[in-house]
This record gives C-alpha cells, structure tokens and sequence, in this order.
C-alpha cells in the first residue's frame, strides 16, 4: 500500500459481506459531497449541515437503484478527518455492487484494506497504536479482548509511552547541548538524576513487557492441550468441558487418530482446547500421524492437561511423559482420571507418590476428576482460570497485546540498558546521545511518531477493506 496521503476519494462498503437488513456504503475525501450529490435524488448534500442524516434515492442517470438514508459529516469531525458520506442501503450484495459502481463512474475509486484508518492515522486523528486497536476491537471475539482493545483505543498504551518519552526527551535535549559546548567541558545533565530516570524507565519498561504474556492470553486465547495414553479419557472431558458430545467416547483404544479443537470462554477468556490421540508407540499408520500431530500440538500449548488412570499406569510412566514435554514456559497439570472407579475420596498412594519434591520441578498441580460423572471439572476450570490471572501485572493497567509493540519495547529496554552502561562508564557524551536517540525512536514507533512506508503498509493491509 502506499502510505502518502492521496486526495482521491475513496467509497466501501462497510458491513459485513451478505444479505442483511442494510449495508452501509462509507466514502471519505474532498469529492466525497460532489460525488454523492450528483447520484443523489433529495436533499443538495454539499449545502447540508454537518452530521445531518437525510432520505432519498440512490440513482444511475434516470435509474433509480435503492431507496436510501445518506449520512453527512465535515471535516475534520469525522473519523478520517475529512468530509465523509455514509449511505444507508436496503441489505442486497446486488444493491451495494451496484452503489459501488456508480460512486466509481461519477469520481471515487474503491478504498483498499484499512485506507479509511490510515487516512484517520495520516490525518492526526489517531496514532498508530490507535489505529492497530481498531483492529483489534474488530477482531476480538471474548470480553478480556474487546476491554484491551478499547483501552488501547482510548489511548492507553500512547499516554504511558508518552510519559516515558518526555522524560528521556528532556535529558536528551540537554545531553545535545552538552554536545554543542563539547570543548567547554560542562555538563547540563545530572548524571544522577539521569541514572534515576533511567532506573525508572527500566522498571516501566519491564512490566510492559511482562505484560505481553497476559495480553497474548486475553487477545488469541490460551491453547491448552489434552493428553495421555489411548484410553485415558481425553475425549470424555472435552465433552464435560464444552457441555456437549463433541468428540467420538470409546472403549477402543486409539480412537482419536487427529486433533480435535474446540473453544471456550471462562471470565472473558478463550481457552482453545485441543483433543489429541493417545500417546503410545504403534505400527498404525494412521495413528502414528495422530501422535505426531499431538506432539506438534504440545509444543504450541501453554497449558497441558496430562490425563492418567491408575489402573493403567506406573508412576514412572506419568514422570517420564511429563518431564519429556516440560518446558517453562509450559503449565502443566496432572488430572488423576476415573477416580470413579476407586471410590477414593482422597489421594491414594499413587498420587502421593507423584508429590515428590523431585517431581514438582516438572509439574504445577495435581487434579482428581472423574470425566465421565463430571466430577471435578469446575477444579480444572478454576486451574485454568487462575493461570490467567497469574499472567496479570498488577502494577500496570496497560496490557501489551500487540506483537509490534512487545518488539519495540523490547528494542527500547535494551536501548535504555545501554545508556545506563554508558553513564557508569563516563562514556563521551556523543555516544550517550547517540543510545538516548535510539531508545526515543523505539518507543515513538509504537505510536508512529518515527515509522516508515513499508511497516504501515504492513499494518493497514491487514485491517478489512472499509475499514
């Protein structure tokens, strides 16, 4: 996409593709008034009042295509910040394909992907961390998500990058006027205040970072993966975790040869359950494929329910598959299945000897459920609900969500530690202001204050066309 502000206009349609009671067709630019008018049949909209909605038809010459409601807006009160129409249209793809073509035929051109958000991010009506917030408000698809990306809308994360860019922006001025009196040999900045901001910076720095982790959660969901040798019950306590038969139960082993996935929310998180095949060795071509793929599943999870029944299992066992897998960036869970089958209301001996000490390096809790009575499903519910919460930095109430800014963050901690190596050192002052500038410019591309063509090209190519 190219990047430069153009003065076409532009027009798409902006709901959802299909048949739906209306559709709205948006259009943005200085011709955008001219060139409704002239399909228009009502009232003159370039001598309209601003934010005014007024009732007409939407006309080809003398064919009359749609009985319509056209919405004005003039700059720089809209969302692009130029004038903008927005028609209301009866909900037929036809009807809109048609509106389309004629706005076409009379001046605009069709909008590309996300070309009404950048327009608004060109404009100064919002940053770019603004702009990737719209997005993702579009995209969020639990209640934790849609409240991230309202925040960030609203200007969260730019407020807190703006507060720590100012401070460093103040030290870097008067490191530059150092430089400017380089042969006098003064110093405008107090190290020691400087060493003060720096430790500060580091520390806000840190906890944005740490954050990523719980806004990752709350943005993609938490793929959790079930398994455990065939038979262990895997397939039951999806089906008692989703309240439905979503996966084939049988006695058989190996009944599951591929990964099943299902989605569910708890307290506004999406937790992506995967059901994998039984974890054993077997000369099954199918199955092995199964396996392999439940494997592969295992090392994108961040939880990992390992289900086990002591009827068919050996400590050893259950050790030698978790340390396999264990990783630390890993939750993992022990879920004690079948308990039905013991009548045992409290930990056996088998499970008090999976308490070792030896084994708590590897493991995070110990579950005891029966899938097929439902019993215990809340406990494992609650497990994963807690993991969540555990992510949450209780400090800071901007949550990182977003990949590009976990990396600019990163780039900007890394450019901070670098000064802070440079004033312990006493290192020359133009190397200080050349590490200062750095750390700027990492975190001013967060908001786009220092960004190029091909990044927002990237960016807004990803956003829906209309948007």
């Amino acid at each position: 996409m190219n990047v430069n502000l153009n003065q076409d206009t532009i027009c798409a349609i902006a709901t959802a593709n299909g048949v739906g009671a209306i559709g709205i067709i948006r259009i943005s630019g200085n011709e955008a008034f001219k060139i409704a008018a002239k399909i228009f049949e009502g009232k003159n909209l370039e001598e309209a009042k601003t934010h005014t909605i007024h009732y007409g038809f939407i006309k080809d010459e003398a064919e009359v295509i749609d009985e319509v409601m056209v919405s004005v807006f003039k700059a720089p009160k809209t969302f692009t910040a130029e004038d903008s129409v927005e028609i209301s249209f009866h909900g037929s793809p036809h009807i809109a394909k048609k509106i389309l073509e004629v706005l076409v035929k009379n001046g605009a051109r069709l909008a590309k992907a996300g070309e009404f958000t950048m327009r608004a991010f060109m404009n100064g009506r919002i940053d770019l961390a603004q702009a990737e917030s719209i997005a993702d408000l579009i995209a969020s698809e639990n209640e934790a998500s849609r409240k991230v990306a309202l925040n960030q809308l609203k200007g969260g994360i730019t407020n807190e990058i703006s507060i720590l860019r100012n401070d460093l922006l103040n030290f870097t001025s008067l490191i530059e006027l150092e430089l400017d009196f380089g042969e006098e040999d003064v110093e405008f900045a107090d190290r020691t205040a400087m060493n003060k901001l720096l430790l500060n910076l580091r520390h806000k720095l840190g906890s944005l970072i740490e954050s990523f982790q719980y806004g990752n959660a709350l943005k993609n969901g938490v793929e959790v993966a079930i398994i455990g040798k065939p038979n262990a019950g895997k397939s039951t306590l999806l089906n008692a975790l989703l309240k439905e038969e979503r996966a084939i139960v049988s006695e058989i082993a190996g009944t599951t040869r591929d990964t099943i996935e299902e989605v569910i929310h708890l307290k506004g998180t999406a937790f992506r359950f995967v059901d994998t095949a039984g974890l054993r060795e077997t000369t099954d071509i199918i199955e092995k494929i199964g396996v392999t793929k439940a494997k592969e599943k295992i090392a994108s999870a961040k939880v990992l329910l390992y289900l086990y029944d002591e009827q068919d299992s050996t400590t050893e066992e259950v050790i030698a598959f978790v340390k396999e897998f264990h990783r630390e960036d890993l939750k993992i869970v022990l879920v004690h299945n079948k308990v039905d089958l013991t009548n045992d209301e409290v930990p056996n001996e088998f499970d008090a000897t999976l308490n070792l000490e030896l084994f708590a390096d590897y493991c995070d809790e110990l579950l005891r459920i029966s899938a097929k009575d439902q019993t215990g499903i809340e406990a494992v519910k609650t497990v994963l609900i807690d993991y969540v919460e555990n992510l949450k930095d209780q400090e800071s109430n901007v949550i990182i969500t977003n990949q590009r800014h976990f990396d600019a963050l990163q780039k900007s901690l890394q450019s901070v530690l670098q000064v802070e190596e440079a004033v312990s050192s006493g290192i020359h002052t133009e190397l200080l202001a050349y590490e200062l500038r750095n750390a700027l410019e990492q975190l001013g591309e967060i908001s786009g204050e220092f960004t190029n063509d091909e990044v927002l090209g990237n960016i807004f190519s990803k956003f829906c066309i209309g948007k």
